[in-house]
């Protein structure tokens, strides 16, 4: 857009549909993959495909909105926790994890499907690994970090590699379609506590490898 121009107000009833939509998009599209068609998205809405495509112009047009609105959700819940960390923000954290199935269900079709916005997706994801680390540091509760981007990347790759084979291992072993609710359920109540005592207390008893490495460097 043009500096300076003026940008077009839009009503609050404008915005609780194009919301509407979006939400009810990333729920069907998390479901039934992005194969689906935008009438099936305006149908779980209420709406016309039509007012699908007013909105936001094309289906792609429809998933940014969606993968932007994920990472959102996403990045505001853990740079709150990492700017205020307390017992109680930890705890009230698990007791709501059920609430980010539809997300979740989403981020897994996202990295299924592939392709350049799921490769941007990623880029940002991991962009936003770096300012929790650095939030988190700036508050106290992470140590500093040697080099914070490659471990952003790090924490990216293995986090997100982890939870996604977690869910498939989970859905072979079910033999049928996951309930994304009890899965995270699951898989935080399998996960939380040794991922914990691993950042929290270390495995190795010296600082040999990592000397090492460094050494060849």
């Amino acid at each position: 857009m043009f500096k300076g121009a003026a940008v077009p107000e839009r009503s609050a009833d404008e915005l609780n549909t194009r919301a509407r939509i979006r939400d009810a998009a990333i729920t069907v599209f998390g479901d039934e993959g992005f194969g689906v068609g935008v009438r099936a998205i305006a149908t779980a809405a209420g709406v016309s495909p039509g007012l699908v495509n007013h909105h936001f112009g094309s289906k792609d047009g429809l998933r940014e909105a969606c993968d932007d609105h994920v990472r959102e959700v996403i990045r505001k819940s853990k740079l709150e926790y990492m700017q205020r960390p307390s017992p109680t923000g930890l705890l009230q954290s698990l007791a709501e994890i059920e609430e980010y199935a539809p997300y979740l269900a989403y981020l897994r079709r996202s990295f299924a499907a592939g392709g350049a916005l799921m490769v941007d997706m990623f880029e940002h994801m991991t962009a936003d690994v770096e300012d929790y680390l650095a939030a988190g540091i700036a508050s106290g509760v992470l140590k500093p970090l040697r080099d914070p981007k490659a471990t952003a990347r790090y924490i990216a790759y293995q986090n997100g590699g982890g939870f996604f084979l977690f869910l498939q291992v989970l859905e072979a072993r079910q033999g049928g379609p996951l309930d994304f609710r009890s899965a995270l359920r699951e898989y935080a109540d399998r996960m939380m506590l040794p991922a914990l005592e691993i950042y929290t207390n270390g495995l190795l008893t010296d600082s040999m490898m990592l000397d090492t490495m460094l050494g060849e460097q």
